[in-house]
């Protein structure tokens, strides 16, 4: 895998980090993980990343909510 590659697949793990809620960052970490070691396999790691995704993406929201 490539730089890029890898950098794409820790997007949900790096979006959870910027979310006020610390009970994100494990889901998304593993979100991450699982991505990359699926990476073999595409529809997989696409289903573990988007999974990962939505949940920081949520997280996000409700802190920018907030602000």
């Amino acid at each position: 895998m490539s730089a890029l590659q890898i950098t794409i697949a820790a997007l949900p793990f790096l979006l959870s980090l910027v979310s006020r809620n610390c009970n994100v960052i494990a889901p998304c970490l593993l979100a991450s993980i699982l991505t990359v070691l699926l990476s073999a396999e595409p529809h997989r790691a696409v289903m573990a990343w988007c999974a990962g995704t939505l949940i920081a993406a949520v997280a996000v929201r409700e802190r920018l909510r907030v602000l």
